[in-house]
């Protein structure tokens, strides 16, 4: 009633509010514990009791069968009980739901909500504006309506016991989202996004009226997926590196070395370049055993040289720096002598439709990209590899004394980046239809590093999502298509790509300085 008068609710009157809505549905609750107790409790408590015999080794094989046989003989009497009693129980459930749909946001919450809005209102004419009073008031309001809005959450919870729906999980993500936002961290969390959304969204509006076409359609949409598919391979492979506070300086000459096997294998024809004085001809092979050649030597090959930058990275505890720089002089010296830097021309035309085939006019290539993000996001994210790569990153001392192999997982990560490069390479060979040659690629590392440092991989190691490294490399490939249609000179592109990487690791050292 305070509140319908304009009042500000005491903590008591909130009490009084919420009430009868306990009650109610802890009457209920009671009811569905009562039900549970030797059934879905019953099943949970013996299924835990089942994994812990198992876990077991002090007992003989023969306690454990027999501990085991009747713990299940009892399992299967609960879930019996629960099966007998699941109707009564989703009733009762649903009636608890329809009265705090009916009630709750009505009686309690919506009035609580009112009563911090005013009561805001009167801490802000009470205390100065940006004095610590008015902040340290204005916090405790918004705790206040924040736990008035979880409560309903986790009347639910006990009802359901953690089940929820779409909708309701929805809701409580924006709500936390409300709760926790804080306006210095979403700038430095977001602010280069922002900033890069408006100057594209300043280009779309340019480009009609500079060039005299829309930048913003289905086929340069198209184009700029087509464009950023094999660089994705790279981002992924050099992400992992700086996951581990590393980097990889040998992409752009891998890239080549792939381009120029890829080429070689898969030529039209006897290749008119040689390589160390010999002429290859790969004619005799069926098409598509040379394309698989193909793409088996270029990972082979970057394979090879990534894990000789990972030995001496973990091995020596060499800084990746110099290792991979040693990687793309070897390389570059190795590739260039062997072809005297000579390009090889076309692939067999067959080959890019039969690899990447365009499906009414969709090119598949960017399907291999999604195939590989969602590879590389499960190993980040569901395998034991992917958790030590993390905790490798993130403190390698720590990871070590836990029993983490860090020379392992080192090694591994750059393996995983060469199988990356090798890929990525072979499907530009046959996007570009060959002409592969050792200065192919060049300056193409400092976009993958440059997209993986926007995309938030962090260079303190330990911090990155595969998301932010594809929203990365799309970032940076639409921005100097955009630029490139709108004819900006390739020289100026480069200030552009300069001052975003600069930005994008001012805000990463930011949000590094304030963690400490």
């Amino acid at each position: 009633m305070a509140n319908v008068n304009g009042k500000i609710l005491t903590a008591a009157e909130e009490r009084e509010l919420l009430r009868p809505i306990e009650e109610y549905v802890g009457k209920i609750q009671a009811e569905v514990d009562a039900l549970r107790a030797d059934g879905t409790d019953r099943a949970l408590s013996l299924q835990n009791e089942i994994d812990g015999i198992k876990r077991d080794r002090s007992l003989t094989k023969g306690e454990r069968v027999s501990r085991i046989a009747k713990a299940r003989a009892e399992l299967e009497r609960a879930r019996e009980t629960e099966a007998k009693n699941k109707d009564a129980v989703s009733r009762l459930i649903v009636e608890a739901q329809e009265y705090l749909a009916a009630h709750y946001d009505k009686e309690y919450y919506q009035p609580v909500r009112e009563s911090c809005e005013r009561e805001k209102a009167a801490a802000r004419e009470r205390y100065p504006k940006g004095s610590a009073e008015l902040e340290k008031e204005l916090q405790r309001i918004k705790d206040r309506r924040h736990a008035a809005f979880n409560h309903k959450y986790h009347l639910l919870d006990l009802l359901r016991m953690s089940k929820f729906t779409l909708r309701e999980t929805g809701e409580r993500k924006w709500e936390n989202y409300r709760y926790t936002f804080n306006r210095r961290a979403f700038l430095l969390q977001n602010g280069l996004y922002i900033a890069i959304l408006l100057i594209f969204i300043a280009l779309c509006a340019i480009t009609p009226v500079v060039k005299n076409t829309p930048l913003l359609t289905y086929n340069n949409v198209l184009n700029i997926l087509q464009q950023a598919s094999p660089r994705m391979f790279l981002a992924l492979g050099v992400a992992g590196l700086i996951l581990l506070t590393g980097t990889d300086l040998s992409i752009g000459r891998m890239v080549g070395m792939g381009m120029t096997t890829a080429t070689i294998i898969m030529h039209q024809g006897i290749n008119t370049g040689s390589v160390f004085g010999y002429i290859f001809d790969f004619t005799g092979m069926p098409i598509g055993v040379r394309m698989v050649f193909a793409l088996f030597m270029c990972v082979l090959l970057c394979t090879f040289f990534t894990t000789v930058a990972g030995f001496f990275t973990a091995k020596f505890k060499m800084h990746p720096f110099i290792s991979t720089m040693a990687n793309m002089l070897v390389i570059f010296g190795l590739v260039t002598y062997a072809t005297k830097g000579v390009s090889f021309g076309a692939i067999e035309p067959s080959i890019p439709a039969m690899v990447i085939p365009k499906i009414n006019g969709f090119p598949t290539i960017i399907l291999w990209a999604a195939v590989a993000v969602a590879i590389v996001w499960f190993i980040w994210n569901k395998t034991t590899f992917g958790k030590n790569l993390y905790a490798v990153g993130g403190n390698p001392e720590a990871a070590a004394v836990s029993g983490i192999s860090v020379f392992g997982v080192t090694v591994g990560a750059f393996v995983l980046a060469g199988i990356l490069y090798g890929f990525g390479s072979w499907l530009e060979c046959a996007r570009m239809v060959g002409s592969g040659s050792a200065a192919y690629g060049q300056g193409w590392e400092m976009d993958a590093i440059a997209a993986c440092v926007v995309g938030g991989v962090s260079f303190t190691g330990g911090i990155g999502k595969i998301s932010g490294v594809v929203v990365g490399v799309f970032i940076f490939t639409a921005l100097t298509y955009s630029l490139t249609i709108l004819g900006i000179d390739t020289n100026l592109q480069f200030v552009f790509s300069g001052i975003i990487i600069l930005v994008a690791v001012t805000l990463d050292c930011l949000k590094y300085v304030q963690k400490k």
